[in-house]
């Protein structure tokens, strides 16, 4: 379920990139690419384009909140999914304590995160990776700790092939990809380029107020 509700999420975005670079298809790799990990597509999305198209998503449901939302745009926000997390998910209801979940616990499994596996149990791996922290004013990243991530269900595996010393993205309680070189430090720029102007850049951090 957590996967289909990315997918139908990303798709908005998928199709701003395409659109603004000139690429017919949304599904392309690199389109795909550049929202969920990062690549140089994002920073040729037009600003006001990118305004624009959360505009006609978001103003009705963020209410009175667009204007916070609407910060981070001038601030240099792309559409990269770290936005749409950081930037998006606190001004629009998806932060709540329905599902028995708390806004950091959200925040942190929803990102795209990265790892380094250092174990393969079954159908799970031991991926070594940095929380996402608060200390009462800014979101952050903590100290490496292991978590555990599925990597295959019922012998259907999400990724083979993937061993101890690999690094990978992450999402919720899955993984995702193996991440080459670029690839790492493209997910960790971007990430910690929206964390800047999560933090450091608008007047109205979505996450302070939903963590606060």
């Amino acid at each position: 379920m957590q996967l289909a509700q990315a997918f139908a999420g990303a798709w908005p975005y998928l199709e701003l990139i395409a659109g603004a670079v000139g690429i017919p298809d949304p599904l392309d790799r690199r389109v795909v690419e550049a929202y969920w990990v990062g690549n140089p597509l994002l920073d040729r999305v037009d600003m006001q384009l990118f305004g624009r198209s959360l505009m006609e998503r978001f103003r009705r449901v963020s209410g009175g909140s667009w204007g916070h939302l609407a910060e981070a745009i001038p601030a240099g926000a792309v559409p990269h999914h770290s936005f749409h997390v950081f930037g998006v998910y606190p001004w629009v209801g998806l932060l709540g304590s329905d599902r028995g979940e708390t806004p950091l616990h959200v925040l942190d499994r929803c990102r795209i995160r990265w790892g380094r596996v250092v174990e393969t149990i079954g159908e799970q791996l031991v991926v070594l990776s940095r929380p996402l922290t608060w200390d009462g004013r800014r979101v952050g990243l903590g100290r490496p700790r292991a978590e555990t991530v599925a990597r295959a269900t019922d012998g259907l595996a999400f990724l083979a092939d993937v061993g101890a010393g690999d690094w990978v993205s992450m999402h919720w309680g899955w993984v995702c990809d193996r991440l080459s070189d670029r690839a790492l430090r493209a997910l960790r720029s971007y990430t910690i380029r929206q964390l800047t102007i999560t933090n450091d850049r608008v007047s109205h951090p979505g996450p302070a107020m939903a963590l606060s």
